[in-house]
């Protein structure tokens, strides 16, 4: 993963100060690119543990077409909590009495994402993100652009319009509602020589949490679908527009950039499932993943 450590080590050295949304403050850098040949292993972070479940069942909650955390709670995947509960204290009007990152915030948060999980009335109307990634891949105004994308990769592999889109404009603000408008805006494939490659455009990149489970998600999507287009695997090519560090995220990136990159893990996937949207979490293997420990930080929201 010297490609990440190249980019942490690139807004560290000359990223400019600036403030955000959430308040935290940032150091930030535009325009930035990286490549993984997906060939030589899967691009999975190893100089630090990485939540591999998290990243698969959000991939599979992606194209289901899903946009309500329950499904993701439900099979212990945490990483969308902060935002409906946030959601959920705003309009109940318990931002005050909460402070973000307290420790009766987090305990709040926690009671909050038990009654998802126990409460189904509860978790439809509080654990909804509203028309976020799910909606657009399946639905971006009626348009189911996940099969329109496997139907044009078998019938036209040259096509240059091999695009899913999840910037909806019309639905931004419903989006920012309850949740986030999409970082990872857009991606595009391509096919050469017999192999399927991947580019991501993500207009907003939180380089510490966000950026390793964007990388070794749109890798794991790229797997399935050269696999169920009948293509091998060829590059995972990552395009940023405002790529971060978080400023209490400092200390974090300097611990892992301390830690040398060891050798890439392999994934496994059921060479049996040949629709897209027939894989289940138990199609997929890791093997050989020696990561360094976990690096804990708390999320911006």
């Amino acid at each position: 993963m010297k490609p990440y450590h190249s980019l942490l080590r690139h807004i560290l050295d000359t990223g400019v100060r600036k403030s955000d949304r959430t308040g935290t403050g940032t150091i930030s850098v535009f325009g930035y690119q990286m490549r993984f040949d997906l060939q030589e292993g899967f691009p999975l972070m190893t100089t630090k543990k990485v939540h591999l479940k998290s990243i698969i069942y959000e991939l599979l909650w992606f194209l289901k077409g899903d946009t309500n955390i329950r499904y993701l709670v439900q099979n212990g995947v945490n990483i969308w909590n902060e935002w409906p509960f946030q959601h959920w204290l705003r309009d109940n009007g318990l931002e005050a009495e909460y402070p973000k990152y307290t420790v009766g915030w987090r305990e709040k948060r926690d009671w909050f994402v038990q009654e998802v999980i126990a409460n189904e009335e509860f978790g439809a109307k509080w654990g909804e993100l509203g028309p976020v990634y799910g909606y657009q891949w399946r639905n971006f105004d009626g348009v189911d652009q996940i099969s329109q994308l496997i139907h044009d990769i078998k019938r036209n592999p040259d096509s240059r319009r091999l695009i899913v889109s999840a910037w909806n404009p019309k639905d931004i603000p419903v989006m920012a509602k309850s949740g986030l408008p999409p970082c990872h805006t857009m991606f595009q494939f391509y096919v050469a020589e017999g192999k399927l490659s991947c580019q991501l455009y993500q207009r907003s990149a939180d380089v510490f949490l966000g950026v390793p489970f964007n990388i070794a998600s749109y890798a794991l999507f790229t797997l399935m679908v050269a696999q169920v287009c009948g293509l091998q695997p060829g590059d995972f090519v990552h395009t940023f527009g405002d790529v971060h560090l978080y400023l209490n995220h400092i200390e974090q990136a300097q611990l892992q950039l301390s830690r040398e990159p060891r050798h890439l893990p392999t994934m496994i996937v059921n060479p049996a499932v040949r629709d897209i949207f027939a894989f289940q979490y138990e199609d997929f293997e890791l093997r050989g993943y020696d990561p360094y420990p976990a690096i804990k930080a708390d999320v911006a929201v």
